[in-house]
């Protein structure tokens, strides 16, 4: 099997086109390609004139040897790499029976993917989830922010089955480096859970908040019936450890013997996955209480911005805009500042809502979400500013307080609540009076906008009609509802200034990107997790044997492919360190075989 990259073709070919593509390419007759499958397709809008697709196909050959080696030079034409998962080992039989089981804290990404691997390898993981299955989840969350539930500290974008992510564009691609083709494995298991499979093709997949939710289900049937068990509404309150000799170092160290739960049943286990996610203070605040290694890290902050989506759209695709083989489009901006500070646009969403993502009573917090379809009016992107580990320090409770990020979150979400009035609602203003440093007016002071129009934008809506993008006036998306305020007032000086300064140089990408009436929503703070749980080689923590820190909570993941990928990964640590313990105890005490 050959890969052949970077074949161009226009947005109207068709299947015929692309077989033909192939074999004028390669300068082959018909019989001699056997069979293609795309492995990937991308939109090349390098030339907004000349719009084409950029496909990268595996190629059944009658003579592949012929062909690679009259290509030799080409480096669009190569072998087809071995995307093939291999598990690291399994259980036997007395193992899954008797063993102490591992559990898994958390039923987001990294949770789901480290215990879905651990229960295909035949360890029968315990899940413990502190929020709802997805299903009464989405019935709080979208209660809450309709206005007909209350807000639930365990139950909302943050905690339940699923994850941050449930409530997202459901982005599926990332940057960290994957040689051993874990993304593969994660985009496979989700379309065997019920994703379209065009993620396994597409060049920037997503799956769309209502499709990831029964995704989710999917993945929860699927460690059921492989033996593992998933327990909800299950809060970790404390950890139980002992002290143990360091094999290695030979040095003292506390080890994990069990987890306690905060209705005071205790869990024995020896090895513990913390996969809790960004959002999980309280969590972070025990792990510093009991002595985990656990250290301050810098995130970013900022606000929300929407314009609509037609001029996104025309920005990108310019005369090929509404072509109905392109998706609403994206993008992705970064201006280095005068100040020295960096501002970006984060997790953008392509005809999206902007959301309440709080966690916690008395905060006001947005996030960005989607449906598959795209096809609400706005475009949305958190722009925000890069911090660093001096802008925290200020906040902690003295010199070096790992959870300095988390008081400063805290801070800037109590502010933005209280200028929305203490009742959810968020904070907003338009970009004119945002860049011209105007005080709110007092015809509009108290003006809530949580009227018919606002709230129509949240759900499903029909496909825009091909209206001049100069003529749609945004409207906020946010619910429970918006509250006129000046921005500034909830964010850090520096932050402000840095937004100023940016949102005019993103003009030279997005024409239209400072205009007066697009809109500006705060306060965006969960863009990463405040904290870093370091872990050794073998993925433990460094002070802590049998904890297995894991995903974007621990600092080691941004986004649900990443997190799922590190969830593989702490998976197979684990199950390595407890194949080696096992050897290490005699043939006699083992209950697992090297693969």
């Amino acid at each position: 099997m050959l890969r052949l990259s970077e074949l161009k073709l226009p947005l109207d070919h068709s299947d015929g086109d692309l077989r033909q593509g192939v074999l004028k390419r390669l300068g082959i007759p018909s019989e001699d390609l056997v069979d293609l499958r795309v492995v990937k397709r991308s939109v090349d809008a390098r030339k907004r004139e000349a719009i084409q697709f950029s496909y990268s196909l595996d190629l059944e050959l009658r003579d592949p040897d012929r062909i690679l080696k009259r290509f030799r030079r080409d480096p669009q034409l190569k072998p087809s790499p071995d995307t093939t998962y291999r598990f690291v080992g399994h259980a036997t039989a007395q193992d899954g029976g008797n063993a102490l089981r591992p559990i898994v804290i958390g039923a987001g990404p990294c949770g789901y993917f480290a215990a879905l691997l651990l229960a295909q390898m035949g360890f029968r993981p315990l899940l413990l989830e502190r929020g709802k299955p997805v299903k009464e989840r989405s019935a709080d969350t979208f209660g809450f922010w309709q206005g007909k539930r209350p807000f639930d500290p365990e139950s909302n974008v943050q905690f339940g089955e699923g994850g941050a992510g449930t409530f997202s564009d459901g982005k599926l691609y990332s940057q960290v480096r994957d040689p051993q083709h874990h993304g593969r494995k994660v985009l496979e298991e989700l379309v065997a859970c019920g994703a379209n499979p065009d993620i396994l093709s597409l060049h920037r997949p997503h799956i769309g908040t209502f499709k990831l939710a029964t995704v989710v289900r999917g993945l929860r049937s699927r460690i059921e019936a492989l033996g593992g068990e998933i327990r909800f509404q299950c809060k970790v309150e404390q950890l139980e450890t002992v002290m143990a000799t360091d094999s290695g170092t030979q040095s003292e160290l506390q080890r994990v013997v069990g987890v306690r739960l905060a209705d005071g049943q205790v869990l024995p286990a020896d090895q513990v996955v913390l996969a809790v996610g960004h959002s999980a203070r309280d969590t972070f605040a025990m792990l510093h209480r009991q002595g985990v290694a656990i250290e301050a890290k810098a995130f970013s902050i900022g606000l929300r911005i929407e314009h609509p989506q037609p001029m996104v759209d025309q920005a990108r695709w310019g005369a090929f805009a509404g072509h109905p083989r392109l998706a609403a489009a994206e993008y992705k901006l970064v201006h280095h500042c005068r100040n020295g500070r960096t501002v970006y646009s984060f997790c953008m969403c392509p005809g999206g809502l902007v959301v309440a993502a709080a966690s916690e009573a008395g905060h006001v917090v947005t996030n960005g979400m989607s449906q598959h379809s795209r096809n609400e009016r706005n475009a949305n992107s958190g722009i925000v500013v890069g911090l660093e580990l001096s802008d925290l320090a200020p906040f902690g409770s003295g010199p070096g307080d790992p959870l300095a990020g988390v008081a400063f979150q805290r801070h800037w979400e109590a502010r933005a609540f209280a200028l929305g009035g203490n009742s959810y609602r968020a904070p907003y203003q338009r970009v004119g009076d945002f860049l011209g440093k105007q005080t709110v007016g007092k015809q509009n002071k108290a003006k809530q906008t949580n009227d018919k129009q606002t709230n129509e934008t949240f759900g499903s809506k029909p496909k825009l009609r091909p209206e001049p993008s100069h003529q749609l006036v945004p409207q906020p998306s946010y619910e429970p509802g918006v509250i006129s305020a000046d921005l500034g007032d909830c964010l850090p000086d520096f932050v402000t200034e840095a937004i100023r300064e940016a949102l005019p140089a993103f003009e030279r990408s997005i024409p239209g990107f400072s205009r007066a009436d697009a809109l500006l929503t705060g306060v965006e703070t969960r863009t990463s997790s405040p904290v870093r749980i370091p872990r050794g080689e073998n993925l433990e923590s460094l002070n802590t044997l049998g904890l297995y820190p894991a995903g974007e909570g621990a600092g080691y993941a941004g986004g649900i492919l990443s997190a799922a990928i590190d969830g593989i990964k702490v998976a197979e640590a684990l199950v390595l360190t407890r194949l080696l313990l096992q050897r290490q105890r005699g043939p006699g005490e083992s209950a697992c075989d090297l693969v």
